[in-house]
């Protein structure tokens, strides 16, 4: 089963881009799914039909549906949201303010992708195609299961065990709302069995980021940011897509000329910074490409020879090997600077900084014993050399 996550800065056309690579490959006989996960849903407007929370059946081999945050978070967030709200409540807070507040920050959007593991894994359709939100939203919620997975492990550990002698003798004497196990229970169900599903969904060969650009510096310095973060953890891109290109026809005319030349420049640019990804061109079109019938052609148009759900490039991810006595790992970091990364070894982790996002990369356990000797940044990948401290 392919899964295809598309995403770029906002208003870069990825919801038109995702729906027609599931219209296009949708065409050529592949049980396709688009899924809205961008909690400004539009992908109702682009294929011109009303979408909700269920599956809708759009046409032979296709479905749609726009993920609604708030009934995933019921199913997701359960007990664990109900006891904030109870805690906000006993404050003085009112319950429908209590309410938005026990919403955390990146849990709506969370939960979404969650959605998109359970109907991945019903192994019903042979591509799920994703219309992600903005770029940093993105990368928050993809990253999210690397990154808490530290951070809760033993803390929720402590609680529960805290609780679990603690809890019985205060509610007796104690007024303030305490956890019982149901919360627990849903805390450790949703941080570590199905962030790890997640994880290993995202990861997997058979998941692809492709980044939406258009030929403005903004737009591509943000991807090229966003190329970095990707591959600190591993979740593999495999295409670029360089949308509302002028078409041939146009770039001869004499008010598009210069405009043209500075297109193909960016293309060429953009074709540099994301090798080895392709980048497929997407012309600009004379309308709004909605509806079905149009979206089948852009997605012909934008694949020309390939088909929408294959894998287009692979990567290399993180590679652990012996050298000069010791050993060492290369962790591909395209355009990381050296000014914004930091590296150290905590107990039997690798932890990297680069531009504020942070992965501890566990290390096998033959590395664990020996220190960190030196690392360098070298063409794009980080070199982290261990061995016995002299």
């Amino acid at each position: 089963m392919r899964l295809v996550l598309y995403t770029g800065k906002g208003g870069v056309g990825k919801t038109t881009t995702a729906a027609a690579s599931a219209v296009a490959a949708a065409a050529r006989g592949v049980r396709t799914l688009v899924i809205s996960a961008d909690t400004a849903h539009s992908l109702g407007d682009v294929v011109e039909q009303r979408l909700g929370s269920e599956v809708v059946h759009l046409r032979e081999n296709l479905d749609a549906i726009e993920v609604d945050a708030r009934k995933e978070m019921n199913r997701h967030w359960g007990q664990i949201r109900d006891y904030l709200v109870s805690i906000f409540r006993y404050q003085g807070i009112e319950e429908v303010v209590a309410e938005e507040l026990a919403l955390l920050p990146g849990a709506d959007e969370l939960t979404t992708l969650l959605a998109v593991e359970a109907y991945a894994a019903s192994g019903i359709y042979d591509l799920i195609v994703v219309d992600c939100a903005p770029t940093d939203s993105t990368l928050r919620l993809l990253t999210l299961p690397d990154a808490a997975r530290g951070a809760f492990r033993v803390l929720l550990r402590v609680q529960q065990a805290i609780a679990t002698v603690v809890t019985p003798l205060a509610r007796n004497v104690v007024p303030l709302p305490l956890p019982d196990s149901s919360v627990f229970r849903d805390a450790e169900q949703l941080l570590f069995r199905k962030l790890r599903a997640l994880r290993r969904r995202v990861t997997g060969a058979e998941c692809s980021v492709r980044l939406v650009v258009t030929p403005e510096r903004m737009v591509i310095d943000e991807a090229r940011r966003a190329f970095t973060d990707l591959a600190l953890f591993e979740i593999p891109c495999d295409a670029v897509i360089m949308n509302r290109l002028l078409p041939e026809s146009a770039k001869g005319e004499g008010f598009f000329q210069d405009w043209g030349r500075l297109q193909e420049e960016r293309f060429e640019e953009v074709e540099q910074l994301f090798a080895p990804l392709p980048v497929l061109r997407a012309p600009l079109q004379d309308d709004e490409v909605t509806g079905l019938e149009r979206l089948e052609a852009h997605g012909a148009e934008l694949f020309a020879d390939r088909s929408p759900e294959e894998k287009m490039c692979e990567t290399e991810g993180v590679r652990f090997a012996r050298e000069d006595g010791g050993y060492c790992v290369r962790v591909p970091l395209p355009h990381a600077q050296r000014e914004g990364l930091d590296i150290a070894k905590v107990e039997g982790e690798l932890v990297i900084t680069s531009a504020g996002r942070r992965r501890a990369l566990i290390l096998p356990r033959r590395i664990v014993p020996l220190s960190l000797l030196r690392a360098r940044l070298t063409d794009g990948v980080l070199i982290a050399q261990f061995g016995e401290a002299v």
